[in-house]
């Protein structure tokens, strides 16, 4: 079955700044079936919630806070208003990766938050950036964090950050089997702070990608930190890539 594609709206986080309505208005003309959240510029979660539910799109997941006993309630309370039982940890230091001492600690981590997500009903997920792919005692350290995370931690692969990163993403997608059920989808030439492209105009090989990793994904979600066109019509341009991709039997 073919993964249903959402946007990450941190992407167009300068355009919601202004007009945010009238973006995701656009961005559901687009034909994208759901959105992920990474705060709410120009908006409050509740009005966000509404417009989402009134424009028919699905918050598949939301970029928030690690939960702690302090921020829990805010936590779960935002993922109520928006319908979603995913969230997202976006992301740890790079400083935070450079040995294994150190990297227990950041599982460590989000194990004591994916036990307080899961208590209610919330999946956690960790989404990772090139760093994690760096290598320390002979493996990349997103393998180290695989060993010590806690099952019911899940992954939010960024497949260009993980070629970014040196790390072959359809191998990597292979090994994590349904702990990656998100896929984040970014183009461009792989490297760490050159503008990126519209999804299909880069060097990344979505076909092997989803090949890769059919079966496993609830959500295809397009994210694009800059760009170097115009930042709507390159979210536009790669609903349309994905959603012929997605047609194909090897999807």
């Amino acid at each position: 079955m073919n993964p249903p594609i959402a946007v990450q709206l941190y992407s167009v986080r300068e355009q919601l700044t202004h007009n945010f309505e009238g973006v995701i208005r656009q961005i559901a003309a687009m034909g994208y079936a759901g959105v992920e959240t990474a705060g709410f510029p120009g908006t409050t979660p509740a009005a966000a919630a509404r417009l989402f539910r009134d424009l028919g799109l699905t918050v598949c997941s939301a970029h928030l806070p690690l939960p702690t006993r302090q921020n829990e309630a805010e936590v779960c309370d935002t993922l109520a208003l928006l319908g979603c039982s995913r969230a997202v940890c976006a992301w740890m230091p790079a400083d935070r990766f450079g040995s294994l001492k150190e990297i227990r600690k950041v599982c460590d981590e989000l194990n004591a938050g994916a036990q307080l997500a899961a208590a209610h009903g919330i999946t956690l997920y960790y989404h990772n950036h090139w760093w994690e792919l760096h290598s320390v005692d002979g493996k990349p350290a997103l393998w180290h964090m695989v060993d010590a995370l806690d099952p019911v931690v899940h992954f939010e692969i960024d497949t260009y950050w993980v070629r970014t990163g040196g790390v072959d993403p359809v191998e990597l997608l292979r090994q994590l089997g349904k702990r990656a059920s998100l896929l984040h989808i970014k183009d461009g030439p792989c490297t760490e702070k050159d503008a990126m492209v519209a999804v299909g105009d880069g060097v990344m090989d979505f076909p092997s990608i989803f090949e890769a990793a059919e079966g496993n994904v609830d959500w295809a979600i397009v994210e694009l930190d800059r760009c170097a066109t115009d930042m709507l019509e390159a979210v536009a341009k790669s609903h349309r890539y994905l959603a012929g991709l997605l047609q194909g039997p090897a999807a």
